[in-house]
């Protein structure tokens, strides 16, 4: 590596690192994110001017093809599918690891020059990179609901995993000192690819943020490791930036849903459903209208907004936005709550909001909130279902039993807006929608809150 490469290199760590340190906050994310791709594109650059490169075609070839397939998805993929591009993105990164791993096996093997070091930095990169291929592609297709979004539990399912991991653990160490039994290296990329599968089935879609977020920290291992074998300062720091920040987002957002990171670690999140559709026949349902909700809302002092999946799925965040406004024009203070995992990735309603030009003061974190719902007037729920369902709090035998919620139905009113009656992804019956002091208001929020602006607008 020559020194010119050496210098690009650490600049694209600097911006690497500036850039990650910018995500930190709303009013930074911006200029961290320009930090971030300057630095990767230093880093393109730094790897294009080496003297290792031996042919052009397939470089150009791949950055052209690449480059064509980002920009389709950036321009055409809309805001409510980026849990899906996320998990593509994490799929295809960790796919690229691997096939740099098997190469450089492949071409070090011939050469003789396998040694312990660069053994382990190989079988790290390949065991890693695997799992997470397969673990994405189990995260994308439950997220777009091409297999069932709930959890796919079977008996002994634990037994199966941690044997299966220890397994190929024990090839890998196998591999360090034994390095040119082919045989043996392959088996171990295959049952990687198995346990990205099993570790992902088991987990539903409402728990999918852990998981993303789970996957961004292996791909970012893999990137490092493959840094390790093919001597790439950039991707070694790059990559442990990756992996530490998504193992750390990992653990809060367990914890943010009273999971055991264990658990979630060996694909373990599913529980067992509780029976729970009696209630919705045993009690009854208050419906609320258009008018009945504006009505009350022009009563209010304060109102409360929180953002759920549902929101996500309508694209509901712009109209949202303009009922916030037209509720402030009114004197009405409106805020927002986010629940840490709510919707199908980290951050997930803060991005909707940030699009749609919400001021990032409006947002509350769930902590922050709930100490104060008792003083809401009006909780307007939109989409969200277990992130607020009270029997996290009360039922022993539910799920959820134990997770952090925002506390909606501490509010003098709550309005829920929803398609139907149907469960969330923890398919459970909510008892919030059943409380004397709940609205329920049918529709889909996008065409619900187009109505209720256009009340609004009438006076």
């Amino acid at each position: 590596m020559t020194y010119a490469m050496e210098v690009v290199y650490l600049f694209s760590s600097i911006l690497f690192i500036m850039g990650l340190k910018g995500l930190s906050h709303p009013e930074t994310a911006r200029r961290g994110m320009h930090m971030a791709e300057l630095g990767m594109l230093f880093a393109i650059i730094g790897t294009l001017v080496g003297k290792e490169i031996v042919t052009w075609e397939w470089i150009i070839a791949g950055i052209a093809i690449g480059s064509a397939i980002g920009a389709a998805m950036a321009i055409f993929m809309p805001m409510t599918a980026m849990p899906q591009r996320i998990a593509l993105s994490h799929a295809f990164g960790a796919l690229a690891a691997v096939l740099v791993g098997v190469n450089e096996y492949i071409e070090k093997g011939h050469l003789g020059e396998l040694s312990n070091g660069l053994m382990s930095a190989i079988g790290f990169e390949v065991l890693f990179g695997a799992l997470t291929v397969t673990g994405s592609l189990m995260a994308f297709a439950k997220l777009n609901e091409m297999i069932k979004g709930a959890p796919i539990t079977y008996k002994g399912q634990n037994i199966v995993n941690i044997t299966l991991f220890f397994v190929t653990l024990g090839m890998f160490a196998y591999l360090i000192f034994f390095p040119y039994d082919y045989v043996t290296f392959y088996w171990m990329i295959g049952l990687s690819f198995l346990i990205g599968i099993f570790i992902v089935l088991p987990i539903g879609g409402a728990d999918m943020p852990v998981v993303i977020s789970l996957m961004n920290s292996y791909a970012g291992l893999a990137a490092a490791a493959t840094g390790f074998a093919i001597d790439n300062k950039v991707l070694i720091i790059a990559g442990s930036l990756d992996g530490s920040s998504g193992f750390i987002l990992s653990i809060i957002m367990s914890k943010a849903m009273n999971r055991s990171f264990t658990n979630v670690l060996f694909g373990a999140v599913g529980s067992p459903q509780v029976d729970t559709a009696a209630l919705a026949e045993q009690r009854p349902i208050s419906r609320f209208s258009i008018e009945d909700t504006k009505f009350v809302l022009e009563q209010a002092e304060r109102v409360v907004v929180v953002p759920g999946y549902g929101m996500a799925v309508a694209q509901a965040q712009h109209t949202v936005r303009e009922l916030s406004d037209a509720l402030e024009q009114r004197g009405i203070r409106v805020e927002f709550a986010i629940h840490p995992v709510a919707g199908r990735m980290p951050g997930h309603m803060n991005v909707l909001l940030a699009e749609a030009n919400v001021s990032y003061d409006q947002l509350l974190e769930m902590e922050v909130i709930n100490p104060t719902m008792d003083t809401v007037d009006v909780c307007i729920v939109i989409g969200a279902n277990d992130v607020v369902n009270p029997a996290a709090r009360s039922d022993k035998g539910s799920p959820i039993y134990g997770m952090p919620i925002i506390n909606v139905d501490k509010a003098k009113t709550v309005i829920v807006m929803k398609r139907s009656m149907a469960t969330g992804f923890a398919g459970i019956e909510n008892p919030l929608f059943y409380e004397p002091n709940t609205k329920m208001l049918f529709g889909d929020a996008k065409h619900v809150m187009q109505e209720l602006v256009a009340e609004f607008k009438k006076v």
